[in-house]
């Protein structure tokens, strides 16, 4: 048996629309113990995400981690757990819903807003499959991640090239593989700090905290960390702060090697000591408040600087379904579709065009 999935939905009239892949990091699908460890093993066994020799790595997380750490990850995703569901996924959907009904406004042709997640469903498969069913044949894949690295961004990828390997009539594709310097994402985090500031006052110091990496991944090669160093000064410019207003931190790191520094939960015990008594603090790297953010920082780093001496604590949220965050995202999909014709095509031409593909096709022996 060929193991090419065949084209069963395929039309000879059919609309050959563009497709567009939203992806992000998922979520487990409760906050209990067995969810976790299901969600942490797929997760966790990802290469890209821990390069580690396999046969250890397999011991290691099988035998050590996959006991003790679900247990405790579910503890503190009951901490943000919604009624609606995970943050993150509850906010993607509202992310999807909002590109698809711009994108609408915005095209004449059909485009196709679907969503995957690396992790836990729906997955980056079920995704592509969607689009493919709805007769995407030219699909953009979009990362909601700002900033390039091989753990997020190079996995996406490997999901979608796996995906592919399996389809007999592979898509046309487009990826988006980092925008962390995009004027619009820029412009959308200043608004964000400053819309924040007129409600909330101004603190002595902005932290913006990104997710970390190891730091063996940085020097062999990995952009990430010039990214996010990047991404800050750009948005700090925009804030006409001075470099003593702000600084960048790392958060989330795992295990016992050195990660990207200065470690945010270590910078947030110091800074009290300094003189620092009142921060903002937000988490560029995330397109969606998730775990990483409501938990580790609005909730455990707060407690760890207002121990310290802290006065005040606050944490801007992420862009989220912000109105300028979606528009930031449309503008990614317009810029990465340019040069698909079926963009321009009148919705009459489009018609007209795929009765005389059709009656083509039935000369040749094609069925209706």
């Amino acid at each position: 048996m060929s193991r090419y999935l065949g084209d069963a939905d395929f039309r000879h009239d059919g609309p050959a629309g563009i497709g567009v892949l939203v992806v992000n990091l998922g979520t487990p699908e409760a906050p209990t113990a067995g969810s976790l460890r299901r969600y942490l093993k797929q997760f966790l066994s990802d290469p890209r995400v821990v390069e580690f020799p396999r046969l250890a790595w397999w011991l290691i997380l099988r035998l050590i981690i996959l006991i003790v750490r679900p247990k405790r990850s579910a503890k503190a995703y009951q901490k943000v757990w919604t009624e609606a569901g995970s943050p993150l996924m509850v906010i993607s959907q509202r992310q999807t819903k909002a590109l698809r009904e711009l994108l609408a406004a915005r095209h004449q042709g059909p485009v196709h807003v679907e969503l995957g997640m690396s992790y836990g469903l729906p997955s980056i498969e079920d995704g592509l499959n969607r689009l493919r069913v709805k007769g995407a044949r030219r699909i953009i894949v979009l990362p909601l991640y700002p900033q390039y690295s091989g753990t997020t961004v190079g996995s996406v990828f490997d999901a979608v090239a796996d995906t592919l390997s399996h389809w007999r009539w592979v898509p046309e594709l487009r990826f988006i593989n980092a925008y962390h310097d995009h004027p619009g994402y820029i412009k959308a985090l200043a608004t964000k700090i400053r819309d924040h500031w007129q409600q909330h006052g101004r603190g002595d110091r902005l932290l913006f905290s990104f997710h970390g990496i190891p730091q063996r991944y940085f020097a062999s090669g990995d952009p990430y960390h010039c990214q996010c160093q990047k991404t800050a000064r750009l948005v700090a410019e925009a804030l006409n702060l001075e470099t003593t207003q702000w600084m960048v931190v790392f958060q989330s790191r795992f295990g016992r090697e050195p990660w990207l520094q200065p470690y945010c939960d270590h910078v947030l015990k110091q800074l009290p000591d300094q003189g620092v008594r009142a921060i903002d603090i937000l988490c560029p790297g995330f397109a969606a408040d998730c775990l990483e953010t409501l938990e580790e920082i609005d909730q455990q780093n707060r407690d760890f600087y207002l121990a310290a001496g802290g006065e005040r604590f606050h944490y801007i949220p992420c862009l989220n379904a912000d109105p300028d965050h979606i528009e930031l995202i449309a503008d990614l999909v317009a810029a990465n579709s340019e040069g698909w014709a079926e963009r321009d095509i009148e919705p009459v031409a489009q018609e007209q065009q795929r009765q005389v593909t059709l009656r083509r096709a039935e000369t040749m022996g094609a069925k209706s």
